[in-house]
């Protein structure tokens, strides 16, 4: 990535999101639009390819508060004007120039330790950030130049309501960009590219006019990559780079809740000239369950109970995901919607520890009785006939 990308690029207008917004406000606008233009879902479709790469680049910086305060503070110093050239611009005495390679390279051999200089350059602060997705090697002026990073990816799976609680380890199919295997990453037929002429092997040009900065953009000549092909090869036309794809086994923590995002770094893209590969995003979702509910690490569910359990008391038999069944002693009087219990039922925490299972009762209304139950009933009718259930309402709504 080029430094007029830190400079120019607006990365909380890509997202969509205020300069303020919060890790949660970004990493929500990241996944709408990531859903929206992912290839998958737009095949064919050059645009929103592309659109999907500025959306992961932004998300790359933003997403990571260290990138994003470096991304924010290059901003705040030269996206609005900062180090301005003096009124002697313009290459005469007194004028001064500056090229953000050699200031944020670093000074060679103490050429920036005199008056004004700056000795070891600003790239200690900042040369990590500028020097990204750049070549290896070093240009005619003894710029660093590091390997360039693979991209990163993003993929979803689905997980049952059981396999999100314990875990899984699930294929995913991906398909990134990757060395081409007919070249060997060259770009050239013969595998004898040349160093490209106009970058001098670095992948990198700078421009700007006297009395201002010297910004430092990709080649276009080669694309950034330093060579150009003598024979360009017929699969990847020159550019080294192809489609790969490729299944990976991928393990999911026990535990795991619906809509979370994993990631899985060095499983991305692979990087060139040595430079490491990008890291994996995985969205997971997760399936709906006949019984079962979940808040958080506990589990949830509702236990059908007679009216006799209810009231007389008892112990009921409570179902467990995966699990053999549990007992809970019901007590006297136990009201309809109760929750009760069952501790270390629940989902697994990162810890390795399990949440609790709640059982909510429900108590069953007969829809049929026999003739029995009917003259039971009526008896239990008669004997309660003083008792009102709504005495207390009534006072209350009468302010009483």
């Amino acid at each position: 990535m080029s430094t007029k990308d830190f400079v120019e690029k607006d990365y909380y207008k890509v997202l969509g999101v205020p300069k303020d917004a919060t890790e949660a406000e970004i990493k929500k606008a990241y996944r709408k639009l990531a859903r929206e233009f992912h290839p998958d879902a737009n095949k064919g479709d050059a645009k929103a390819e592309e659109r999907f790469k500025e959306i992961s680049e932004a998300n790359d910086i933003l997403g990571d508060p260290k990138r994003r305060k470096e991304y924010d503070e290059a901003r705040a110093l030269f996206g609005n004007g900062g180090f301005r050239p003096g009124p002697g611009a313009g290459g005469g005495a007194g004028s001064f120039n500056f090229d953000l390679g050699d200031l944020f390279g670093g000074a060679q051999g103490g050429a920036q330790t005199g008056a004004g200089g700056f000795g070891g350059g600003l790239g200690d602060v900042f040369g990590g950030l500028f020097n990204r997705g750049a070549g290896t090697g070093a240009g005619p002026s003894g710029t660093r130049v590091q390997p360039r990073r693979g991209q990163d990816i993003e993929s979803e799976v689905t997980l049952s309501f059981t396999e999100a609680v314990d875990g899984a380890t699930v294929p995913l199919r991906m398909s990134s960009s990757a060395a081409c295997k007919a070249c060997s990453g060259t770009g050239d037929k013969n595998g004898t590219p040349r160093v490209c002429p106009t970058c001098v092997g670095t992948g990198q040009v700078s421009r700007g006019g006297s009395g201002s900065f010297s910004l430092t953009d990709p080649c276009v000549d080669c694309k950034g990559r330093g060579l150009i092909a003598q024979d360009p090869c017929e699969v990847c036309k020159g550019s080294g780079r192809a489609r790969s794809s490729r299944t990976m086994q991928v393990r999911i923590p026990a535990g795991v809740s619906d809509g979370q995002r994993i990631r899985l770094r060095g499983k991305g893209a692979p990087g060139e000239r040595g430079g490491p590969a990008g890291d994996l995003y995985v969205v997971v979702h997760v399936g709906d369950h006949p019984v079962f509910g979940r808040k958080g690490d506990n589990l949830t569910v509702t236990v059908p109970v007679a009216y006799t359990e209810a009231v007389l008391g008892g112990e009921v038999k409570v179902p467990t995901l995966a699990g053999p069944p549990v007992t809970l002693k019901l007590p006297a009087g136990t009201p309809n919607g109760r929750t009760m219990r069952a501790r270390g039922k629940g989902a697994v925490r990162k810890d390795g520890t399990r949440g609790d299972l709640l059982v909510t009762v429900e108590v069953a209304i007969p829809k049929d009785l026999g003739d029995k139950a009917k003259e039971a009933l009526e008896a239990y009718r008669e004997a309660t006939v003083d008792v009102d259930p709504r005495a207390d309402l009534f006072q209350a709504a009468n302010g009483a």
